[in-house]
């Protein structure tokens, strides 16, 4: 059996996934082009790393799918100025593409292995500005506040304590609404009032605390 030209399938990936699906930034499609997808993803799954799925990890968590990814991180428009909170790490590839993009990530990762498997992949890969910090989007506190927020995970509303986090004017890539047809949005957090872009139809798995309540009928 012959090894797989993983180079040959990331170009693959980017020129029949990511680029017919609306991502026409050449600095996101660059960075996908060049950042190894496999070397973030467990060993058994790196034959996949470049297929049109959202892979499983520990704890019944997901990856994003690449074309999503792709279009995350354009929505945002991330530059070299950018201050990112990633929220929901997994493996560490997004947090690093982001990382690539801007000036300073933080990549919040409930499950202590799944962050310690990022921060080595991302050090493998010398991204050296991204810090991957354990800890529940539901419960950890900051004071700091961020340029751009890539949430990972769907949410039903988006949560209050994720705007607050935002700087003023700054913006937050996030999926919403109720599976199987949700809204990806663009959040700028604009001086009045928060105004949301809508951008696509997707579906994704909600972040852990971001899922409905669940409705009981009688």
């Amino acid at each position: 059996m012959n090894p797989m030209d993983y180079n040959k399938a990331r170009e693959l990936m980017v020129e029949q996934q990511v680029r017919p699906w609306d991502v026409l930034d050449g600095r996101v499609l660059d960075v996908m082009a060049t950042l190894p997808r496999e070397a973030f993803l467990p060993v058994a799954h790196r034959n996949l790393a470049y297929a049109d799925l959202a892979l499983p990890l520990a704890h019944g968590e997901f990856t994003m799918k690449p074309v999503l990814q792709g279009r995350a991180l354009q929505a945002l428009a991330l530059d070299p100025a950018d201050d990112v909170l990633v929220i929901g790490a997994g493996t560490g590839y997004l947090a690093g593409c982001a990382g690539r993009l801007a000036r300073d990530v933080l990549a919040l990762e409930r499950h202590a292995d799944l962050a310690q498997a990022a921060s080595a992949a991302l050090s493998e890969q010398s991204v050296d500005n991204v810090q991957v910090v354990v800890g529940d989007a539901f419960a950890w506190t900051t004071e700091r506040r961020f340029t751009a927020i890539l949430v990972a995970g769907a949410v039903d509303t988006i949560p209050q304590r994720f705007i607050d986090w935002l700087e003023p004017n700054g913006r937050m890539f996030v999926v919403r609404g109720r599976s199987p047809v949700m809204e990806a949005v663009l959040m700028r957090n604009d001086v009045n009032a928060p105004r949301i872009q809508s951008l696509f139809e997707t579906d994704l798995p909600y972040l852990a605390g971001a899922a409905p309540a669940p409705v009981f009928k009688f």
